[in-house]
């Protein structure tokens, strides 16, 4: 099977990137997986209906960060 991975960085206001993640849990919710489309071409991936969900905080003099990770 070939891997396939995507990232993507981008520098957005606070109330676009959370929209950016309502659009993601949206997607997951109704469509059971996210469309994707780089290049020219269309991804589509499947989420089952069980993940594992990882939230990570870290916070430090002058910034921090917070992950979500969705694994099956």
């Amino acid at each position: 099977m070939e891997i396939l991975e995507i990232e993507e960085r981008q520098l957005l206001q606070r109330e676009a990137a959370a929209a950016r993640l309502r659009a993601i849990a949206d997607a997951l919710e109704r469509h059971n997986g996210l469309t994707l489309e780089r290049s020219g071409k269309r991804i589509e991936v499947r989420v089952p209906d069980r993940v594992e969900l990882e939230l990570e905080v870290e916070v430090e003099d002058g910034g921090g960060k917070i992950e979500v990770e969705l694994s099956w």
